[in-house]
């Protein structure tokens, strides 16, 4: 972890403490780095301007479905949550995205037929945690 996101998760971690521990923070302690970029590839150019990470993205989605929040309260989130900055790897002073950039990713998913493959690894890792069971 970088020195910057490593101040990040201490600080997390500190205010969490205090509090519920937040569910974005819980789903990267307990299932790790969810999404690797390598299953959204084929939706995402190698050439260009480089975007987010979709694997961050997918990421994103979790809690944001879990809280049932917007796009714009999910990108604010990203922009000024510790929880979401901790889950996510970020740096404190990142300053996450635009809410467009969610609607885009689902679009993009849909494109190349990749809408459920957040939710099959989420269930594959939730599943091997012994977290779920094979049938629900």
């Amino acid at each position: 972890m970088a020195a910057g996101a490593e101040l990040t998760a201490q600080m997390a971690r500190a205010v969490a403490a205090r509090g519920p521990y937040p569910l974005a923070m819980r789903v990267r302690d307990e299932l790790g780095e969810l999404f690797p970029d390598t299953e959204f590839a084929e939706a995402f150019a190698e050439r260009g301007r480089p975007g987010w990470s979709p694997g961050r993205l997918a990421l994103v989605t979790v809690p944001q479905f879990a809280e049932n929040l917007t796009d714009r309260a999910a990108a604010h989130r990203v922009r000024c949550g510790m929880d979401f900055k901790y889950a996510l790897g970020l740096e404190l002073d990142d300053p996450g995205f635009d809410a467009s950039v969610l609607s885009e990713f689902r679009a993009r998913l849909v494109e190349h037929s990749l809408e459920e493959k957040a939710l099959e690894l989420l269930l594959s890792s939730l599943r091997d945690r012994g977290l779920v069971k094979a049938s629900g």
